[in-house]
């Protein structure tokens, strides 16, 4: 298969993006200095592990088609992984565990093939059947269903709706000359990472009454409602160098971005403060776990996809 010959628009994008990066260095830097105090050591770490995030996505992009698949096959390793470190397992699901693991490759398997039809149905169905059957064959019936409904959530979560960002990449090219589907993976992933830090920032400058204060209390809805109107208006900005949105459909997908990012945030909230946890794990330095940089990914991914997918592909 051929490699993913990235377009122009997408390297000028990323060029944007590490010129963000540097000012924000710099910047960290110059409130270093005048801080007789210290504590700017988390905004310093947050910035770097941010460098070596954005290098390793543009090195995967870069890579062949297939090398990539298995850059974005090992995220969703990660995230399960993860995730299953968190969720309390029955002693005698271990071996169900290694079949939970295999759909991996498989799933990466039918976006490498281009099968959008088993894509589509490999893990809602027959995961969804086949991995109880496994659980019942080891005899073991208590906490039956709560072993099964958080192992399949976890699979949904972590390898399904990310598989989505991957299977941007196989959707025709043709049908978006100005960047291929890096630019579709490069617009999906920058919107909703922005979509993160610009709800953070307005919630800090403006933020006063707490959106779900149960379930993540630092969320406003002034850091919500300016995050999905920043999120919007770079959609519409970024979308003629990496998509072939009209400026119309463009804004409804950042709105989509926007609503959908903050519900994939504030679900994993839900379930890290379920089971007692403040971050998913320790992977990314200055963020916490894999599932704290991918959570708003588990709903923007999917939802773009079939939008994108409905209007053009």
């Amino acid at each position: 298969m051929a490699g993913l010959a990235v377009k122009a628009n997408v390297l000028w994008v990323f060029a944007a993006v590490c010129g963000a990066l540097l000012c924000a260095s710099a910047f960290s830097m110059w409130l270093a200095r005048r801080d007789i105090g210290g504590g700017y050591g988390e905004l310093r770490q947050r910035i770097r592990s941010w460098w070596f995030m954005v290098a390793a996505f543009a090195a995967a992009l870069a890579l062949h088609r297939n090398l990539t698949l298995v850059f974005f096959a090992f995220v969703s390793f990660l995230a399960l992984k993860e995730y299953l470190s968190l969720i309390p397992t029955r002693r005698s699901d271990r071996r169900v565990l290694f079949w939970a693991y295999l759909t991996i490759p498989f799933q990466y398997l039918w976006i490498g093939m281009e099968w959008y039809g088993l894509f589509i149905i490999f893990l809602p169905v027959y995961a969804f059947l086949l991995l109880p059957l496994r659980m019942v064959l080891v005899g073991e019936t208590a906490e039956f269903l709560r072993a099964a409904g958080t192992l399949h959530w976890g699979l949904m979560t972590t390898v399904f709706s990310i598989s989505h960002v991957a299977f941007l990449l196989v959707l025709p090219v043709y049908r978006n000359p100005v960047a291929g589907g890096a630019g579709l993976v490069l617009f999906l992933v920058l919107l909703t990472e922005a979509n993160d830090i610009a709800q953070y920032l307005w919630g800090k400058s403006l933020g006063r009454r707490r959106i779900l204060p149960r379930v993540s209390p630092n969320k406003t809805w002034a850091g919500f409602l300016g995050g999905v109107g920043t999120t919007t208006v770079l959609a519409i900005g970024l979308a003629p160098y990496l998509t072939p949105l009209l400026p119309k459909y463009a804004a409804l997908a950042g709105l989509l971005i926007g609503v959908a990012g903050f519900v994939g945030d504030v679900v994993i909230s839900a379930v890290k403060r379920d089971i007692g946890v403040k971050d998913s794990g320790a992977l990314i330095p200055g963020h916490g776990g894999i599932l704290d940089r991918i959570d708003s990914l588990t709903y923007t991914a999917p939802l773009l996809f079939h939008y994108l997918r409905y209007l053009y592909f």
